[in-house]
């Protein structure tokens, strides 16, 4: 049977690349990617037949992988971070269903590790509860939607991820963002740009901070991730950030249950 693969490549770079992942490429005959991934992996991507293409151009580069499936070549669609996290896996499905391609076409998606989880391994232990990851980009949905799963996930204490905060021009979703954070106590807030990247760059500071530096803030673009602790999330002693799970509050020190 062709097999097309939806590769996750992690969070930046080739440094989360998994070992899963670099044997599905290293069978590849064609690969698709998006321009800037397809540089950061071009040493494991010689002697591949090569498509790329740039910004909003992920139907094109979706429907071209599954024509080299078609033809019969073992193709391998780059997606970053993971397949399913605002990648292109929703989209080869949608598609292979649409073409009822299922007989003819093996799928298979290859996970990778996010910038949000590569993000939080950085800075000590910001999530380890309940979490929930919005992307603020209203290109593909309703900024009314948007705004209501935000102020949905903070009145419920979720530890926050946010992706695609700002771009030069599309700013409102943020500046919504940014109201709903005046809405709810300070948090710890974890700025992550580049994860993974040559640039990386990671901060730690708070939402009142976040707030009054609004649309100037400088760390805060297109290939920034955001974390936004909960009530409980706390620095430690050395720095670090710290969202207690609870085991320190049911057990004491030697693991015996507490009275």
């Amino acid at each position: 049977m062709k097999r097309l693969y939806i590769l996750s490549t992690g969070a930046g770079g080739t440094q989360y690349l998994t070992s899963e992942a670099k044997k599905a490429l290293s069978e590849c005959e064609a690969v698709v990617s998006y321009t800037k991934y397809a540089k950061e992996l071009r040493d494991l991507l010689e002697g591949k037949e090569l498509f790329t293409s740039g910004m909003t151009k992920e139907i094109e580069r979706a429907k071209q992988a599954i024509e080299f499936a078609k033809n019969g070549k073992t193709t391998a669609l780059i997606s970053n971070g993971d397949v399913n996290v605002y990648g292109l896996a929703t989209l080869i499905v949608e598609l292979m269903d649409e073409m009822d391609l299922w007989e003819e076409i093996e799928v298979i998606s290859i996970a990778g590790v996010t910038s949000f989880l590569a993000a939080a391994s950085r800075v000590g232990a910001p999530v380890t509860g309940d979490f929930a990851i919005i992307s603020l980009s209203d290109r593909l949905t309703d900024i009314d939607l948007i705004d209501k799963r935000v102020k949905l996930a903070l009145e419920a204490d979720f530890v926050l991820g946010i992706y695609n905060p700002r771009s030069k021009k599309r700013i409102q979703p943020y500046l919504n963002f940014l109201d709903r954070l005046k809405e709810v106590d300070e948090k710890i807030v974890i700025i992550a740009q580049n994860v993974g990247r040559e640039k990386e760059k990671i901060v730690v500071t708070t939402s009142t901070e976040l707030i009054q530096k609004g649309l100037e803030h400088e760390d805060v673009g297109m290939n920034t991730l955001l974390i936004v602790g909960n009530s409980t999330t706390k620095l430690t002693k050395n720095g670090k950030v710290l969202t207690p799970r609870g085991y320190l509050n049911k057990y004491d020190m030697d693991g015996e249950i507490k009275l």
